[in-house]
């Protein structure tokens, strides 16, 4: 038995995560209008891997990638 362990999260599944969006429709929706940064730059794919240290901005708060 294989237990697949990932190193990264996707944007979308963080914004969910931390509670800064309720859908994967409503994270779509933010991303692609521009109002996510990683690490100081505006990302407009929903399907971008974070790693460790990463710094995600959305909606007034910041997120450091654990």
């Amino acid at each position: 038995m294989n237990n697949f362990r990932t190193d990264y999260i996707l944007l979308q599944q963080l914004l969910k995560k931390e509670d800064i969006v309720s859908t994967g429709g409503e994270a779509k929706m933010i991303i692609q209008e521009g109002l996510v940064s990683v690490n100081g730059v505006v990302e407009t794919r929903r399907g971008r891997k974070l790693y460790s240290g990463d710094v995600v901005e959305a909606n007034g708060k910041k997120i450091v990638v654990k």
